[in-house]
């Protein structure tokens, strides 16, 4: 046998250890932490962890397959429980007090239910559930939400060693090899990638959060395992090649990812990828390969501690601007990133190190089984208990619903000055995440066909004159105002509306997915083919203010919109509170000032904002300034007389926009005249 041969097979057999294994664990969570800190854009970390799991775990089984025949069920979930389960727990409690103590009190309870999910690995389900975007930058985010990658790990923990005993039973029945196992998972990779890659333009959450899209990842790492006698076989000069080509293509493709990137789809194939070459040519422990560099005294111990850094650095990352009660800087990011790895280092060695070493749990497998189950079922216990934790908020006082809100521009001027929260608006915090508009109607995204019905009509549905209020989330944000006007005005109020679709034709990227919205592109044009059936009397367009607003599309839109012989009133976007209001009040309720926003930086894009008023004008539509009913010396405030002006980072509250009646009804009566 060649000389490399025989020192590769020697050397797989006695390196238990393998240092670029460990480096790659390191470059993985310092990609993770780098990306999610914005510090540097790069992405692939969570897979390359995959693969590294998938490898490791794969080979841990197949050697006690190999030599025993079977799996140890109990040895092999008590040293996953020892080493994992204590630093969870107390990174789950820990983040439970630091949410209570600095965090948004109407977002506590949510924050239990995720840290409840975490504590069961189930996590990324409930993400699934939600449609969480998990590269939000709204405030949305939870500061469990990085435990989904965790859950999925977990998941294959429990169910990797059944069902590879019961593949390698049959295998060896049949083919008398492992060649019905590498089948087998190559079925698992082929199919679970073509789910993540197929499902990533239908539903993003599904395609991110899920099991069965990401289980490729593992199963790569897993089948490079089953392989690994053959592949440590390899020419070592080969086996550097390969190592060095996969450290560039983790590197390159993860840096090729972009906030604009479809994910997972076939992006995350890269670093995927690369990690298995890198693995891959490790196995022939070449002299030359890649291992020369990630195998350094820093890299080994950032690889130590790099599972307590990846659970500590995203809570501190989403509390870190409540915690500091300041703008968010990059600065902050750093700090974030430095502290993060200064816990992580302590829970290494104050936790992690003294369960997975401990002499008694590993000499009674079962013992770590309960300790693991015991912390477990205590964790979910307290985040049950949490979410009766009393709020604190104040309850007692009157409903904000009937509070007074705007009564004229002095009452804006006003709330400009005020810095302490009122009692009536703390007793309707708590509610008002769903102080939504309750009349008329709006699309999802993933509606293709605008359809008239019932739900649609509001104001007097046996009205004398049709008025149309048309557009995305920010027309019917006004759609209870319009109720009420309509009412008043025997007027029947028709809502034509989806969201995040401008009823101007432009091409728009939905965030949600990554991609082009094109149900929105469908949606307009069924929207426009029913606006000519109506035949409103008058036709309202409102719609958030875009960077992607272009002037071939809003005159494009307009012509439509005077095809159809309505009065065209076009109303300017409100303006943007720059950060989830209700939050923000809960936890500055003695100086609501740092809430509101300059009007300069609320009134987002005012060169796209001037260009559409101008095609309005252009095409002889009647123009209602917004803004006066908003913003007054230069300042938007976030709460106007006792009511809270927005019921999220975007949208105004119903309330609110009811005390609009005054600000509206005259401009729509006058119009209403004309038509």
């Amino acid at each position: 046998m060649p000389r490399h041969r025989t020192s590769a097979v020697e050397t797989e057999r006695l390196r238990k250890y393998r240092p670029d294994i460990q480096g790659l664990r390191a470059v993985a969570i310092m990609m993770v932490v780098s990306m999610h800190c914005g510090i540097l854009d790069i992405h692939g970390g969570v897979d390359v962890s995959f693969v590294l799991s998938g490898f490791l775990i794969g080979g841990q089984l197949f050697a006690e397959i190999e030599k025993t025949g079977k799996v140890s069920l109990t040895k092999f979930w008590a040293r996953r429980f020892r080493r994992l389960t204590p630093p969870m727990a107390l990174v789950i409690v820990a983040t439970a007090a630091l949410a209570w103590m600095y965090g948004s009190p109407l977002r506590f309870r949510a924050y239990m239910e995720d840290g409840l999910s975490a504590s069961l690995s189930f996590l990324n389900w409930r993400l699934v559930e939600t449609g969480t975007d998990y590269f939000a930058n709204d405030g949305s985010q939870s500061p469990y939400q990085h435990f989904w990658s965790l859950g999925i790990e977990e998941q294959f923990y429990v169910v990797a060693p059944l069902v590879l005993v019961v593949v390698v039973w049959i295998s060896r029945k049949i083919f008398r090899n492992r060649a019905l196992v590498a089948l087998f998972l190559m079925a698992v990779i082929g199919g679970s990638f073509y789910q993540g890659w197929s499902q990533t333009a239908e539903n993003q959450p599904l395609a991110y959060f899920s099991t069965h899209t990401r289980i490729w990842e593992i199963a790569c790492g897993v089948l490079l395992a089953l392989a690994a006698p053959l592949v440590s076989r390899m020419n070592t000069g080969v086996a550097a090649v390969v190592s060095w080509l996969g450290l560039g293509t983790v590197l390159v493709t993860a840096m090729l990812i972009s906030d604009e990137t479809p994910l997972p789809g076939y992006a995350v194939a890269g670093p995927v990828l690369g990690a298995v070459m890198i693995i891959a040519g490790g196995c022939a422990n070449p002299r030359f390969g890649a291992e020369r560099l990630i195998d350094n005294p820093v890299l080994d111990f950032v690889g130590n501690v790099s599972y307590g850094w990846y659970l500590t650095h995203w809570p501190l990352l989403v509390l870190w601007p409540s915690i500091t009660d300041r703008e968010f800087t990059f600065q902050d990011r750093l700090r974030v990133a430095v502290l993060s790895f200064l816990v992580a280092v302590l829970l290494h060695y104050a936790v992690e190190r003294k369960f997975k070493k401990n002499v008694k749990l590993v000499a009674r497998p079962w013992k770590g089984v309960f300790t693991g189950g015991f912390t477990t079922a205590g964790t979910a216990g307290a985040m049950v208990l949490a979410t009766i934790i009393p709020l604190n908020l104040a309850t007692s006082a009157s409903s904000s619903t009937l509070a007074v809100g705007f009564t004229s521009q002095a009452s804006v001027e006003d709330a400009v000055h005020r810095t302490e929260l009122s009692a009536t608006v703390q007793s309707a915090l708590q509610s008002t995440p769903k102080n939504s508009a309750k009349h008329g109607c709006i699309d999802n995204f993933d509606v293709k066909k605008f359809e008239m019905r019932d739900g649609c009509v509001a104001g007097d549905p046996e009205g004398t004159k049709t008025l149309v209020l048309m557009g995305d989330s920010h027309a019917w944000q006004w759609n209870d105002v319009y109720h009420e006007i309509g009412k008043e005005l025997g007027v029947r109020v028709v809502t034509i509306s989806k969201g995040g679709c401008s009823p101007q034709i432009y091409r728009i990227i939905n965030p949600t997915v990554n991609r082009e919205y094109t149900e929105c592109d469908s949606w307009r044009e069924s929207a426009f083919a029913e606006l000519k059936k109506i035949k409103p009397d008058v036709l309202v367009i409102a719609d958030r203010a875009r960077q992607e607003a272009n002037r071939s599309g809003a005159e494009a839109s307009f012509k439509v919109f005077k095809e159809t012989g309505a009065k065209l009133v076009y109303m300017t976007d409100t303006p943007q509170p720059g950060q989830n209001v209700p939050d923000c009040l809960a936890t500055h309720i003695d100086d609501i000032s740092l809430c509101n926003r300059k009007e300069w930086q609320a009134l987002e894009y005012t060169e796209f904002r001037a260009m559409e008023r101008e095609v309005a004008e252009k095409y002889g539509a009647e123009i209602i300034d917004t803004t006066p009913a908003f913003c007054a010396v230069d300042v938007c405030p976030a709460v106007i007389g006792d009511q809270v002006v927005y019921f999220d980072n975007s949208h105004i509250t119903s309330s609110y926009s009811k005390t609009l009646k005054p600000f509206l009804k005259p401009a729509l009566e006058e119009i209403l005249d004309k038509a």
